[in-house]
């Protein structure tokens, strides 16, 4: 994710303000943070992805039973 707005800040600052850093970073601006050796790291949001059913996944959970069809006694009355 590009953003034309960028910050960059150090530690320092990003720890006083990393509520608004992270604001900034929700709203997809990119927020770099600075450490004294040179190293930067980027502030960006973790976008949640849902799991899909895999076909056959629930293979060996779910259990029938052999009588699964056979008519129900509640329900003679209301046979042919």
């Amino acid at each position: 994710m590009s953003s034309a707005i960028m910050e960059k800040v150090n530690v320092t600052v990003a720890q006083a303000r990393l509520s608004e850093l992270i604001e900034q970073a929700a709203r997809g601006e990119e927020v770099v943070i600075l450490r004294g050796d040179g190293a930067s790291f980027r502030i960006v949001p973790v976008v949640e992805v849902k799991p899909r059913p895999r076909f056959g996944s629930a293979r060996g959970r779910i259990v029938m039973a052999d009588d699964f069809d056979a008519p129900l006694e509640d329900f003679d009355a209301y046979a042919p």
